[in-house]
């Protein structure tokens, strides 16, 4: 009897084990080495505080490790001069550093910026982590665990639009969802390919009808998106330059097809969004945006499902909107928790890093 109870504790411990072990599987898919990454174009937390990464000069994605899984509250953070600052870490000046995407790892609450040093074809990515009080530090790529997936048809390495091989991204559900430009004829291209990362499918062409444009259009790329359960389904909610907001069904992206998006809101010709997020306030959903030359938009997504499809010539329509007038100059925006997001923004010519309370 003693014999079978400890073969039965035995065999429970390493169930138990087993059992943690795969709830915590996906970093073990990564294998250290190298990250060979020549981009740091657009950045996404997932699971376990794994960094996804998209790469556009490469036409690649990156799964990350960042050793990064203890949990932290939200502090206010504010880092002034935030160029002038990397430019010294990096042995450069400022006018040689360009940030190109903020993303908040939802678990440390740390900061993680993709940043390029140095201009052009010449420029160098590197990945940047501010702490909750203020910390620069840069994240070495020489031998980190880390995975890579090619994508199929970018535009061509020399294409003036190669920049836009990866315009955003997201995990969702098990995929990594990644907006941008192929080299087909429907140019405009979504792909959900499924982590840990196997090759990556031809994706879905996107076609929307644009209404200030006045017609359906292929070519545009998704400049920012980001997912959102409507009447108990997975949508992504895409915006595009001069500017639609689109609804498009997780469930349409199967590899090859060529899905029409749902135009539910027009938010005004002559601008481009920068970024996207949401959030509950109050009991109520809302996005905010942040634009090229509209400013901060929030924007109500309560009953999306409500609207009319937008299908003809028009301006401004559909969902409502209004403009948060006390914030300026904001290049790039992340959430930190339920009530606070954190941004980049330019102010009498300084960039800096801060945190505020969602509107």
């Amino acid at each position: 009897m003693a014999r079978f109870r400890i073969t039965v504790c035995a065999v429970l411990a390493l169930t138990l084990f087993a059992t943690a072990g795969f709830a915590a599987g996906l970093t073990d898919t990564l294998k250290a080495g190298k990250v060979d990454m020549k981009a740091a174009s657009a950045l996404k937390f997932g699971p376990e505080g794994i960094l996804f990464v998209g790469d556009s000069t490469n036409g690649a994605i990156y799964a990350i490790d960042t050793q990064d899984g203890a949990a932290s509250q939200a502090a206010p953070v504010e880092v002034k001069g935030l160029l002038d600052k990397i430019a010294a870490m990096l042995g450069t000046t400022a006018d040689q550093i360009l940030v190109n995407d903020l993303a908040v790892n939802p678990i440390s609450k740390k900061i993680y910026l993709g940043v390029s040093r140095g201009k052009g074809p010449t420029a160098s990515p590197v990945l940047l982590r501010v702490d909750t009080k203020g910390k620069i530090e840069e994240i070495m790529l020489d031998n980190v665990k880390h995975s890579k997936v090619m994508l199929p048809n970018p535009p061509a390495a020399d294409a003036k639009n190669r920049a836009q091989t990866i315009t955003d991204l997201a995990y969702v559900d098990g995929k990594i969802l990644v907006a941008g430009l192929s080299n087909e004829d429907f140019s405009s291209n979504l792909k959900a390919i499924p982590f840990p990362f196997a090759n990556s499918s031809k994706g879905v062409n996107v076609e929307i009808w644009h209404g200030s444009h006045a017609r359906f259009e292929t070519a545009s790329p998704i400049r920012k998106f980001v997912p959102y359960t409507i009447k108990g389904e997975q949508n992504i909610l895409a915006s595009y330059t001069c500017t639609p907001l689109v609804k498009i069904p997780v469930a349409s992206l199967q590899g090859g097809a060529q899905v029409k998006g749902t135009t539910i809101a027009e938010l005004g010709a002559g601008n481009q969004p920068l970024d996207m997020i949401t959030y509950n306030k109050a009991g109520h959903d809302y996005i905010l945006m942040n634009n090229s030359a509209r400013g901060i938009m929030k924007v109500s997504a309560d009953h999306l499902e409500t609207y009319t499809p937008i299908t003809t010539p028009t301006d401004i329509a559909g969902v409502p909107y209004e403009t948060v007038k006390n914030l300026t100059g904001v290049q790039q925006l992340d959430k930190l928790d339920n009530n606070t997001a954190v941004i980049l923004a330019l102010a009498n010519g300084s960039l800096d890093l801060k945190t505020i309370a969602l509107p």
